[in-house]
């Protein structure tokens, strides 16, 4: 690959970080409930996805055990947009975005767990640090606690999800998963809306909802997820992880100013996103160091 084609490809990589850093800007537009609002933005990125497939005449047939894997991933997606959404409403963007970024923490306890491997000494101090982070939030942010509890939700959703792509994806092409997993997270979130009598008037939208909703679901969730499947393909695991935890970075600084006051937080709030970023952003750094060192290890011992 070109210089011009990898200079090209971060460039479309940060676009599309850029465009789910508006998500949750779009979230807080929004007048629907969180739940109504997820069942809006899966529907129409369904729709959008198989028009995609109808576009490019791509096969949507899959097996029984595959189909059965992703609609029931679709359900944990489905809750942790809720979650997402909810917390945005009962807090703010910025309190959202920050405490999403725990899902580090949930992914370096759970993927071991679940891969039957030893939980690695650098996880476990960055995960300590991420805890010292969110909480020096709940220190100062105390009447945000809903919103951070329901954010830390989100992120171990976010976190199951993603072991599961990681493995799901090995066998089946991503854009199939996605599918799949929106038409699951329709109907899971439309079976619990039935329970809740959540299909009423207040699903109603105004003509500036419906632009907002066709902006998340088309742009912010179908077509960004094309273009970053298509540049992750390109470039290095270490330069998609890295540049994927400016996507609270680019959240918070469209938040501030788009909504300005609202989104000014206490110094104590600043101080905690500044620990769980850092954290975030050093983690994969440092493991890419060590793992480097440990093959120069092994390759100076078979010598």
């Amino acid at each position: 690959m070109s210089k011009i084609q990898l200079n090209r490809n971060i460039l479309i990589l940060h676009l599309t970080i850029l465009i789910w850093g508006f998500t949750g800007i779009l979230g807080s537009l929004i007048s629907v409930s969180a739940i109504h609002l997820v069942w809006y933005r899966v529907a129409i990125a369904s729709i959008s996805l198989l028009v995609y497939f109808l576009l490019t005449k791509q096969s949507i047939l899959v097996s029984r055990k595959q189909f059965l894997q992703f609609f029931m991933v679709g359900a944990v997606v489905g809750l942790h947009w809720v979650l997402f959404f909810y917390s945005i409403k009962v807090s703010t963007v910025s309190v959202t975005l920050v405490t999403l970024s725990s899902v580090t923490l949930f992914t370096a306890i759970l993927e071991p767990i679940v891969n039957k491997k030893r939980i690695a000494l650098l996880d476990i101090v960055v995960g300590l640090v991420i805890i010292v982070g969110i909480y020096t939030i709940f220190s100062f942010e105390t009447h945000y606690l809903v919103g951070l509890l329901a954010g830390l939700g989100c992120a171990f959703c976010a976190s199951i999800f993603s072991i599961a792509n990681a493995r799901m994806v090995k066998k089946s092409s991503p854009t199939l998963i996605t599918f799949y997993e929106m038409l699951g997270a329709c109907f899971w979130i439309s079976i619990l809306m039935l329970f809740t009598g959540d299909f009423n008037a207040e699903m109603k939208l105004g003509q500036q909802d419906l632009i907002y909703l066709l902006l998340l679901g088309v742009v912010c969730t179908a077509v960004a997820y094309v273009m970053g499947v298509a540049v992750m393909k390109e470039l290095s695991a270490f330069t998609v992880a890295l540049t994927t935890n400016l996507e609270p970075v680019y959240g918070i600084l469209l938040a501030m100013l788009i909504f300005g006051q609202k989104e000014t937080m206490s110094g104590g709030f600043y101080l905690g996103a500044c620990i769980v970023l850092g954290a975030v952003f050093t983690y994969p750094y440092v493991k890419t160091k060590l793992e480097k060192r440990q093959k120069e290890l092994i390759i100076r011992k078979l010598h």
